[in-house]
């Protein structure tokens, strides 16, 4: 599937301002996101099922909560609000975690495999956005969203191994998770 071509930049005062806006607020929130994903999972991992996978899922949790905090930072420093939708988004995050662990460990790493995906193409289209605007004011961001897409290229791969495209009702499954993230996108960029 190819990519969509970046968003090409604004004209008008203040342009730019609202669209870096944009991006540190989307960003944040799915960080924020992953964080309530992967404790959703990991709760009922760690209370009914291998303890193991709950390990492996409180270090891609700390990876995300990393992130999660990188973002807080930037907020801050931009001065940009977070999405108002952080609390519905933290708590349907945490229901889609425990939900697709209750289904199973496989449906877990379907999960996984579903958000991450989305998500690496999302980062993925904000650094060719930014890149192609060297002097605009997040072009200083990309090597950390780069840094930040690896992590998730690496969850992915790992949720593949483990079993992701296994899972019972897989194409469903993801394809209703991946409809969930981009509308969650779009929403959280403008709310």
């Amino acid at each position: 599937m190819s990519r969509p071509a970046p968003i090409p930049p604004r004209p008008g005062r203040g342009a730019q301002a609202a669209r870096m806006a944009e991006i540190l607020r989307v960003d944040h929130a799915g960080e924020l996101a992953a964080v309530a994903i992967y404790r959703g999972q990991r709760a009922v991992m760690a209370a009914n099922r291998d303890p193991g996978i709950a390990e492996t899922l409180a270090e891609m949790e700390a990876h995300e909560a990393a992130h999660l905090a990188r973002f807080d930072e930037l907020l801050t420093q931009h001065q940009v609000r977070p999405t108002l939708m952080a609390p519905a988004w933290r708590l349907a995050g945490f229901a889609l975690g425990a939900a697709t662990a209750l289904m199973g460990e496989k449906a877990a790493h379907a999960c996984t495999e579903a958000v991450e995906t989305v998500i690496e193409d999302h980062y993925a289209r904000q650094i060719e956005e930014l890149e192609a605007d060297p002097s605009g004011p997040g072009a200083g961001l990309t090597p950390e969203l780069s840094a930040f897409r690896d992590d998730e290229l690496a969850h992915r791969d790992a949720a593949i191994e483990k079993g992701a495209l296994e899972a019972p009702g897989y194409p469903v499954l993801a394809a209703v998770i991946r409809a969930g993230c981009r509308a969650a996108i779009k929403i959280s960029e403008k709310i």
